[in-house]
């Protein structure tokens, strides 16, 4: 499946502006968590294994709900958790580059930068990418290596927040200059860097099949991943 225009939705308290927006140009919109309280009109409900039960919706017929047992195996396709960061902003991404192949893949709510107070947009809410994590040691560097696979699969990545500070690196685009025939090249990325990178996951070996790679934690050498973060940190031409 081939998409033009998907928008991701997550839990920051801007996101809160998408309830306002007529969202036709989207071909998708994936909800993270409790992001589906937001707009009724979501299609896709994305969560990780421990979100409670009686916080999911109820989809519609034309509504789906994305467990692990989708979306582990995608993200195992662009190199697993460990590489690609256990996030749900992060794999939401993947998800939907390896599902529907989008021309343009669009971020709101997603920054990941938590300041004191209301910390989500329904209020205080767990700061999981902020949590001690092999994969979340540089979450600009797991953003980055995002986009590289996205840019290389003709997908352009952008960021829809207002906010001044994002812990992703995604270039920045009004919400108002997206449309059904919107059109911007994806950023390029450096191959040999890139390729560099992919030999030192390759060798380091640090991949986990069922995705539950918290349970793996000695095999696992900080040192080695803050050296491949800034490696992926050079892989896009700015």
């Amino acid at each position: 499946m081939k998409l033009n225009n998907v928008l991701i939705l997550g839990s920051a308290p801007d996101a809160i502006i998408a309830k306002k927006w007529s969202i036709n140009q989207f071909n998708a919109l994936i909800v993270i968590n409790n992001a589906w309280r937001i707009r009724t009109d979501w299609t896709h409900n994305i969560f990780p294994t421990d979100f409670p039960i009686e916080k999911r919706p109820i989809p519609n017929s034309h509504q789906c709900l994305i467990s692990a047992e989708e979306y582990v195996s995608v993200q195992n396709s662009y190199g697993g958790f460990v590489y690609a960061g256990g996030t749900m902003a992060i794999t939401a991404a993947y998800w939907a580059l390896g599902t529907f192949k989008p021309k343009n893949l669009f971020f709101l709510g997603c920054d990941m930068v938590y300041g004191s107070g209301k910390t989500h947009f329904y209020g205080l809410g767990t700061a999981d990418p902020l949590r001690k994590d092999i994969s979340l040691r540089s979450l600009e560097a797991k953003t980055t290596r995002f986009e590289c696979f996205a840019s290389l699969a003709g997908c352009s990545v952008f960021n829809l927040s207002g906010e001044k500070e994002s812990r992703l690196v995604y270039r920045r685009e009004k919400f108002s200059s997206v449309g059904p025939g919107f059109t911007i090249k994806p950023r390029l990325v450096n191959k040999k860097k890139f390729n560099e990178a992919q030999r030192i996951e390759s060798n380091l070996g640090y991949f986990i099949p069922d995705g539950r790679y918290w349970r793996h934690e000695q095999k696992f050498e900080y040192k080695q991943i803050d050296k491949l973060d800034k490696l992926w940190l050079k892989c896009l031409v700015k």
